[in-house]
């Protein structure tokens, strides 16, 4: 079995100079080759005078190479998650240099010509890594890591999955820009002397490719729920050489886990854990009921008031932290319960939505914004925003898409593409409770498909003027009909009623209806007025609405309601 080096003696340990450290489409990378190349990133670390470097490499061995060497040269290592301009451009206001597959504009350092010398013992104590993540505030939050935080977590892993990993080789689908990817696909690899690719295995197809390449050879797998829950079945997966698969990141949906047992093997082995944290605690659910997480070895937790509290030697201290996550505590563990926070991840990647409201409220289109996550067959951001004069006329001139496009682009340079919003509702106030609150199910309430998208034109006390584009995608046209659909005159009673108690305050009891007439049909993909009035006699008040057009009125009637309001 392969001897176990912390990372603080890992050079100065050495291995045998044939042994297999990383392996690429060409070649294995063999110790004697990896510590010449860290050797020669050391030398152009050392020929510059600042000690705060930003990494960014898509090829995982030159980065492994570029990270000791930048380590033993002194300097600490930024690692942004992505190369997007707004990332770099916040980045050069706290480094003092660049190296890796970034913009040559930023005069990226390269590896210089250099003989490996005698290593030296890395400082525990010193600062060697600073990873970013989005606060609670919106504001990027910068997390610097002590060396003895990260080999305290690679000890950690060790010694919880160091056996059933021996002798494996590395692959993954994460980036190792990410603490997780960096983590279980680099550090660990390298101190527990386990081989790794290069290459980032980006699609299901990569993944069942390099089972095929590597079986009968043992393996690992790093991955994401984003890929574990769409494991095509048609692909040949020769999973017998996988000893376990990883998944962190995010949660793993439970209807993922038939798929991963059968076509992988096993059920994947979750970490759960934060950029801030590090790893907290693991579970492996061979059985969907089994949910609770055990802790990782040397985490200890308690709960206050539902929420997650811990002490680990993977913080910057040995005092309790308060966690984002509410839990409940189980006699095998504990249960995840939710953030407590306005951070949610989208395919793994972190996101701020006050961040990213605020970004939308900076385009000057907005009077108010906000973003919720609606799911689906995959977590997705929709926009419930109130446009101010500039946005309604840029609608007025080019149409919905036209701002729905100018939002994406505002958020395009900060926000990976797979967080981009993909559905927005335009409304004339946020909806709001009785305590002037705006809830989370009155915003979901928004995106129902049963809602007509309107557009306030007038408003007053007691009266008000809507424009509604009728979609043809309305659930209401299915079966109404086949071959020449139309809008039924329950779903236009409906509609009155339901944007009459956005825009007033009305009883909450249906007394009856009268004098209803429905004179033309509405049709798909038409543009119609809605017209309100109210009108308080007593415990009673009457809705009175019109549906009009270009071709005239399509219907009318009033609608009487009691009881509370």
């Amino acid at each position: 079995m392969t001897d176990f080096i912390s990372l603080d003696h890992l050079l100065r340990s050495s291995r045998a100079s044939t042994y297999p450290v990383a392996k690429n489409a060409a070649q294995i990378i063999d110790y004697a080759c990896f510590s010449k190349e860290v050797a020669r990133w050391q030398q152009a670390f050392s020929q510059h005078s600042g000690t705060r470097f930003a990494l960014y490499f898509n090829d995982s061995a030159t980065f492994a190479a570029a990270l000791l060497g930048a380590w033993h040269a002194g300097k600490c290592v930024y690692l942004p998650s992505d190369a997007l301009p707004a990332t770099l451009q916040k980045l050069q206001e706290v480094v003092d240099g660049f190296a890796g597959d970034v913009p040559a504009a930023l005069s990226p350092i390269s590896a210089t010509p250099a003989q490996a010398n005698g290593w030296q013992t890395l400082d525990l104590n010193a600062v060697m890594l600073v990873v970013y993540t989005s606060g609670s505030s919106g504001e990027p939050c910068a997390i610097p890591k002590k060396l003895s935080q990260l080999v305290s977590e690679v000890a950690a892993l060790e010694a919880c999955f160091g056996k059933q990993c021996a002798g494996a080789n590395v692959l993954a689908t994460v980036s190792h820009q990410h603490i997780y990817g960096l983590l279980f696909r680099i550090l660990w690899p390298l101190s527990a002397g386990r081989m790794f690719d290069t290459a980032r295995l980006a699609f299901p197809e990569d993944i069942a490719a390099a089972l095929s390449v590597c079986s009968p050879a043992p393996a690992i797998l790093i991955a994401s729920p984003a890929h574990l829950k769409r494991l095509p079945e048609q692909l040949d997966w020769q999973s017998q050489s996988l000893l376990a698969v990883f998944s962190s990141g995010g949660p793993l949906p439970v209807e993922a886990l038939p798929a991963c047992r059968t076509l992988l093997g096993s059920a994947p082995i979750e970490v759960y854990g934060s950029s801030e944290t590090g790893g907290i605690a693991w579970r492996q659910r061979q059985q969907d009921h089994q949910t609770a997480w055990r802790t990782l070895p040397g985490i200890a937790i308690r709960v206050e008031d539902d929420i997650l509290y811990l002490r680990s030697p993977h913080l910057n201290d040995d005092a309790w932290q308060a966690s984002s996550d509410r839990v409940l505590l189980t006699p095998h563990g504990f249960e995840l319960l939710g953030r407590s926070d306005r951070i949610i991840k989208i395919e793994e990647k972190r996101i701020s939505l006050s961040a990213m409201e605020q970004a939308l409220l900076a385009t000057q289109l907005l009077n108010e914004v906000r973003l919720i996550a609606l799911a689906g067959s995959r977590l997705s951001l929709a926009v419930v925003a109130c446009p101010n004069e500039a946005g309604w006329r840029l609608v007025d001139k080019q149409g919905k898409r036209a701002l729905n496009q100018a939002l994406r682009d505002a958020l395009a340079d900060s926000t990976d593409a797979s967080a981009l919003p993909r559905r927005f509702r335009y409304i004339w106030a946020m909806p709001s409770n009785a305590q002037s609150k705006t809830t989370h199910a009155a915003l979901l309430a928004l995106f129902d498909p049963r809602r007509p998208e309107a557009r306030l034109i007038e408003r007053s006390k007691d009266a008000a003027q809507l424009t509604i584009d009728v979609s043809a995608s309305s659930p209401f046209f299915d079966g109404h009909f086949t071959s020449a659909p139309i809008l039924p005159g329950v779903a236009q009673v409906d509609w009155a009623l339901c944007l009459a108690r956005e825009l007033f305050e009305l009883p909450a009891q249906f007394l009856r209806m009268e004098v209803l007439k429905f004179q033309q049909v509405i049709l798909p993909n038409s543009q119609i007025q809605l017209e309100l009035k109210t009108l308080n006699k007593g415990e009673e008040t009457t809705l009175t609405f019109k549906f009009v057009s270009a071709v005239g009125t399509h219907a009318s009637g009033r609608i009487v309601l009691g009881g509370p309001l």
